[in-house]
């Protein structure tokens, strides 16, 4: 599996280099995407901009990645989705579970917004 990591302090870009998110890549993103939760990153963006196929282990594994990101309090955004794959979701009706945004940059300002609303949270708690 092509792919690159751009490792920020308050997010990691995973950006995927294939043009196939299948049954053939789906395990090694999954394996790919806890490994990063397990080494500390909290809020993670898959760029999504050269898949234009994904089929439902692909689907399935952005499930896991969402699942994996959000139990630790972090957030996991999808950018730069093809047409078929945004369709695929929607089918799927779930537009409503993962962060879908178009492109990275809104993806970024959308964790520091979430990471924002989170210390907002544990301040009030707090008091």
């Amino acid at each position: 599996m092509k792919y690159s990591i751009d490792k920020q302090e308050q997010y990691t870009v995973f950006a995927l280099d294939e043009t196939k998110l299948d049954s053939t890549l789906a395990p090694t993103l999954k394996t790919e995407l806890i490994t990063l939760q397990a080494e500390g990153t909290k809020n993670l963006i898959l760029d999504m901009r050269a898949v234009k196929y994904t089929d439902s282990s692909g689907l399935s594994s952005l499930l896991v990645g969402n699942r994996t990101f959000q139990q630790d309090g972090g957030i996991f955004i999808l950018a730069n989705l093809s047409e078929h794959t945004t369709k695929l979701i929607k089918i799927s009706q779930l537009d409503g579970v993962l962060n879908i945004l178009p492109t990275v940059e809104e993806a970024i300002d959308a964790v520091f917004l979430h990471d924002l609303e989170n210390n907002l949270k544990e301040e009030s708690e707090e008091d």
